[in-house]
């Protein structure tokens, strides 16, 4: 395929998912646009909840009717001439007392209960029956006056109320509740999972394409790009047959299938990714050398590649069951809006990346010569909070990681001491509210509340920040002195007067969000805000920087901005949600392998058990993504700490910790490969003329210095200061 074509696939793959994205911003927030706007309603049209959103219903009585029928309830009943209207009516009163007792009536037998409810003539509900059994002529009936009154009376109101109702129900109304209609369709959209699907398909699409899968090194070689390739068409040759097989199982069952389409989504797409493998492989890239090793091999392979073999291994081998992988893709469409906010966040991130923000906000601290390690110390502290309502650690390195190593190189900080930062620029930041990670550590785990968590956390975050500074100021290699410019204070206050439209827009929108939709920040609502500020940042910069600044580098138009935006993101997007669902597989071989029944239930002492657990909640974040690890914790190596005596918010912060330390501990180390994989080709340091493998590795062992520190503080210190 020519380079034309290849670029032409890239910028539709990056329009499909730019559409699926706005989409899900559009779509998260129709719940509480339409909820707004029923309140909007009501206080224009008092009663507009309960009578004007649906046209009211004709009552099914005919008031006319009942009323002719209540006329003769009117009619004046005849009076008695005489008589004691308080004695025992007599049925022989008129009777001659002294006539032949033979030529008296004969006294009138009751009616038999037990006749044949046939031979009664029909009865009307509001009328009173006076029979006669001797009469060959049918019982004359009288009107039951009150219950027909009554029933006219409930006619009269609900015709009455039908036609204020109706009365009220103007032209304006109808326009009004048809847009409210429509946007609480929005609130009820039931395809969730399947865009959570496309997207992830598309994002995979993407990121296969160009051959950017997140692994330790990238293919220089044939040999390594075969085998890479081999092995990524067996994985989604796996999964598109497995997909097939649960789609005939979902065929075969006798319950009625939820979603019967999103399986052959997944078989679909398994076989596009199947064909981009086999074109990569018959279209080797000219520019790839020859030779290798197998210790290259072996890390040139993606992550996610390793987990789906292993997954696939373990069903169609281990168990002969060919739909387990699906199965577990179904887990993680489970909860798809958290997976959907991720890409969301990468998208935000990449739309962050094209503003000058990060630039004007450097320029406030620059002028004043700060030290390297101060800055870089300020830089990740600073990111801790935006972290926390990203959800992870590793989804902040993806949105704002390039721009924070592109900024602290142009201040001067080294390349190991920048990837040092950007590295742990999300690690911070995972213990703090309203981190979405620590929200669903307290759904699984009733032992624990939010409350507890986040106040606990704010210590691990100042814990962690304190170990910070002091290592950037230990490998410092200038003197601890700052050395402003002659006219910092100025530079600083046109830094900030260039921020001040950025901040009053963002307020703005975030009191307009908060003011008319009633929808304000937090862990549920950052991500489809977050897009949408920056996505009118993006349209007023680029509208004032062509017409306000044209001394100003970059001055590309809208459009070219944001396909360049979402085409990083399409690959980022597609890397993270592949690696995620790889993940989730791996966790569902970890269960049913029953991996950790192997694992004892009673150590003997709290801290015995807490050592045990620490080494295994490292591994546990070496391999997985910090959602699917909390569910996997919480099911299976939980208890045991429970069981152990260890304070169920003690174990969760040491699992918080254990992750991030995890995340930046090699081999895998995938904080440090996602920052590398925004950083792109900056991030090599095989160039750098550096001696001693500390030194060489000193992006490395760093921040694993200050997170281990952290790990041991946190794990241990709680069992001192409460014994």
């Amino acid at each position: 395929m020519s380079s034309s074509s290849s670029s032409m696939l890239q910028k539709f793959l990056s329009v499909c998912i730019f559409v699926a994205l706005f989409i899900a911003v559009v779509l998260g927030m129709g719940p509480n646009l339409s909820s707004r706007l029923i309140g909007v309603g009501e206080s224009i049209w008092a009663g507009y909840a309960q009578d004007l959103r649906t046209d009211p219903v004709l009552p099914d009585c005919d008031l006319q009717e009942l009323k002719e029928r209540q006329k003769v309830c009117t009619e004046s009943p005849k009076k008695k001439t005489t008589g004691d209207p308080f004695a025992d009516e007599d049925p022989f009163a008129d009777e001659d007392p002294f006539a032949d007792p033979s030529d008296k009536p004969l006294i009138k037998p009751k009616a038999d209960p037990f006749a044949d409810p046939v031979q009664r003539p029909a009865k009307d509900p509001f009328a009173e029956e006076e029979k006669d059994p001797f009469s060959d002529k049918p019982a004359v009936a009288s009107v039951n006056c009150k219950a027909l009154q009554s029933l006219t009376e409930r006619c009269a109101i609900h015709q009455t109320q039908f036609e204020k109702i109706n009365a009220r129900i103007t032209a304006p109304v109808r326009t009004f509740r048809s847009v409210e209609g429509a946007l609480g369709n929005l609130a009820k959209f039931p395809f969730w999972k399947h865009l959570l699907v496309l997207l992830t398909l598309l994002g995979g699409t993407a990121v296969t394409w160009i051959r950017e899968h997140i692994s330790l090194r990238n293919p220089e070689s044939k040999i390594e790009h075969q085998i890479s390739q081999s092995l990524q068409f067996v994985v989604h040759a796996l999964w598109a047959y497995s997909s097939w097989a649960d789609y005939q199982v979902q065929l075969a069952s006798s319950a009625t299938p939820e979603h019967i389409g999103i399986p052959i989504l997944w078989y679909i797409g398994f076989l596009v990714l199947c064909a981009v493998n086999l074109k990569h492989l018959i279209e080797v890239p000219s520019f790839l050398k020859e030779g290798t090793s197998l210790s290259r091999i072996l890390m040139t392979i993606p992550l996610y590649v390793y987990m789906g073999l292993i997954a696939g291994a373990w069903f169609l081998i281990g168990e002969g069951h060919p739909s387990g992988q699906a199965i577990y893709l179904h887990k993680f469409i489970q909860h798809p809006t958290i997976y959907i906010g991720i890409g969301l966040y990468i998208w935000a991130g990449m739309l962050f990346a094209t503003t000058r923000i990060a630039r004007l906000a450097f320029g406030i601290l620059l002028p004043w010569g700060l030290p390297i390690g101060i800055l870089a110390w300020l830089t990740v502290v600073l990111a801790a909070f935006p972290t926390a309502y990203s959800g992870a650690s590793g989804i902040f390195v993806i949105a704002a990681g390039a721009v924070i190593f592109e900024q602290l190189r142009l201040s001067g900080a080294s390349k190991r001491m920048a990837l040092s930062a950007t590295a742990m620029s999300g690690s911070l930041g995972v213990v703090l509210a309203p981190c979405l990670v620590v929200v669903l550590v307290a759904v699984l785990n009733k032992q624990v509340t939010t409350d507890e968590l986040f106040s606990k956390g704010l210590w691990v975050f100042a814990l962690t920040a304190v170990l910070l500074l002091a290592a950037f100021l230990w490998r410092n290699k200038e003197p601890l002195t700052m050395t402003p410019d002659e006219d910092a204070w100025e530079q600083s206050k046109g830094s900030l007067l260039k921020l001040r439209p950025y901040v009053i827009l963002i307020t703005a929108i975030l009191l307009g969000y908060g003011f008319i939709l009633n929808t304000w920040v937090n862990e549920q609502t950052a991500a489809l805000i977050l897009p949408v500020i920056f996505l009118v940042l993006v349209v007023v910069e680029r509208w004032k920087i062509r017409r306000q600044f044209p001394d100003e580098a970059d001055q590309r138009k809208l459009i070219p901005v944001l396909m360049e935006a979402t085409s990083e993101s399409s690959t980022h997007i597609g890397a993270l949600l592949s690696l995620m669902a790889a993940s989730v597989a791996l966790g569902g071989v970890v269960e049913r392998a029953e991996v950790m029944s192997y694992f004892p239930s009673d150590f003997g002492s709290p801290v015995v058990a807490m050592t045990a657990l620490v080494f295994i909640m490292v591994l546990v974040g070496m391999t997985m993504d910090a959602l699917g690890a909390v569910v996997l914790v919480s099911v299976t190596l939980a208890k045991v700490a429970y069981d152990n005596g260890i304070d169920p918010v003690h174990f969760w912060m040491m699992v918080l910790v254990a992750f991030e330390l995890g995340y930046l501990t090699p081999p895998v180390a995938l904080n440090h490969l996602l920052a590398k994989q925004v950083i792109g080709a900056e991030a090599n340091l095989d160039d750098d003329d550096v001696e001693g493998f500390w030194l060489r590795n000193e992006h490395l062992w760093l921040p694993m210095l200050v997170m281990g520190t952290a790990l041991l503080i946190v794990a241990y210190l709680p069992f001192f200061y409460y014994k």
